[in-house]
């Protein structure tokens, strides 16, 4: 039975175990450790003295210690070496997670415009897409465009003050304040805000997205409303059992929304439907965002018991000076070997499906999938060639 799920899901696996060798090769992280493939941008001036006689020393990216040029791929190697590696390293998987959790929710939106139209309820791009889409735009598009600005903004070679390291806000803080309509004290020589006229903006966009809640909790069911006003109205200008049956008959096949028409439901139950759905969404582009920071998470664990089997297991052979390393380093090798498939590949490699399945089906579906129609099948072959068999 076991082997039948594995079996089952081969495509799936593979194209797990492609995409972890690329982010490991995005992250620069192979089994813990990095390759200096195009040669670190950071050049060490210290001489061999002054590093055997000092326990830490800093580089100072604002010298010659650094190049202009970045990395060309993935990180710098020289960040295995930093004491402050899973500082810049958190900071950084997290800001990346937040960006693809964004451009993902943006995509599930936008998935919703094909519903709208296959279904012939084009009124709801205006009515649901489009408040939904802005909203999420001018409030986490923005969060990822102020991320973006600090990485591109602040730099350490710079004389200007307000544009060194030291004076980078913070993105969350900033877009706390933005939500609050607050200001934060900004540190002496440092400028509170990226860019001019930024507090004008932020208040403008925060306006314009309170404004798309009302558009969404209110637009559809006004509309339907509406509808079956000057429809009753048509029927009763008109006269005529035959016409008014016409009418009726019309009302009652037109897909008013979700797949299915709302012409027999009570005005009631279509308010609190829809405020339901507004709730929904409203709370949940924020539960969402934070939900893809388990990328973040998982990243940061399974680095993390890479290097503990690096440094507790393998470095054991690897440490001996005598030829009893070699004799060690064979056995110790299997046992590394051993717990990291079992541990990395087999338990970390199920958890980060379970997660990325979460992550589709609920964050990223739930932006346009309402599950009202046909029951799920999953893709067979078998019984593909069975109905086929049938029909002939």
């Amino acid at each position: 039975e076991i082997w039948n799920i594995f079996f089952g899901g081969r495509y799936i696996i593979l194209l797990m175990g492609l995409f972890s060798m690329y982010t490991g090769f995005i992250y620069n992280d192979i089994f813990s450790k990095s390759m200096n493939i195009f040669g670190s941008s950071w050049k060490i001036q210290y001489n061999t003295s002054t590093v055997m006689t000092n326990k830490e020393l800093q580089m100072n990216p604002g010298s010659n210690d650094l190049n202009e040029s970045p990395y060309p791929v993935g990180l710098d190697p020289v960040w295995q070496l930093a004491s402050n590696k899973i500082i810049f390293l958190n900071s950084y998987k997290m800001k990346l997670s937040i960006i693809f959790g964004v451009i993902h929710m943006i995509f599930g939106v936008c998935m919703s415009v094909v519903n709208f139209n296959f279904f012939k309820r084009r009124i709801s791009i205006v009515l649901e897409f489009l408040p939904q889409i802005i909203f999420l735009v001018l409030l986490f598009a923005y969060m990822v465009f102020m991320m973006f600005m600090k990485w591109l903004q602040y730099t350490a070679k710079t004389d200007f003050q307000p544009h060194s390291p030291g004076c980078a806000p913070s993105v969350l803080i900033m877009f706390i304040n933005m939500m609050l309509f607050k200001e934060s004290e900004p540190l002496h020589g440092c400028d509170e805000y990226m860019f001019v006229a930024q507090p004008t903006v932020q208040r403008t966009f925060v306006f314009i997205a309170l404004l798309c809640i009302p558009w969404m909790l209110l637009g559809k069911p006004f509309y339907i409303m509406f509808s079956r006003k000057n429809k009753a109205a048509a029927a009763h200008q008109n006269g005529g059992i035959n016409q008014q049956m016409e009418s009726s008959t019309e009302l009652a096949d037109s897909p008013a929304a979700g797949g299915h028409g709302h012409d027999d439901e009570p005005l009631s139950e279509i308010f609190i439907h829809q405020a339901i759905h507004t709730i929904e969404y409203t709370l949940s582009t924020v539960s969402h965002t934070a939900s893809y920071l388990r990328l973040w998470a998982l990243s940061l664990a399974h680095a993390q018991l890479s290097e503990v089997l690096w440094n507790m297991v393998l470095s054991m052979g690897l440490q001996q000076t005598s030829y009893v390393g070699s004799i060690m380093l064979f056995f110790v090798f299997g046992a590394w070997a051993l717990f990291t498939l079992a541990i990395l590949v087999m338990m970390e490699g199920l958890s980060a499906f379970l997660h990325t399945l979460r992550l589709h089906w609920v964050e990223f579906m739930s932006k346009f999938y309402e599950g009202l129609g046909y029951g799920f099948q999953p893709f067979s072959f078998k019984l593909i060639l069975e109905n086929d068999e049938d029909v002939e």
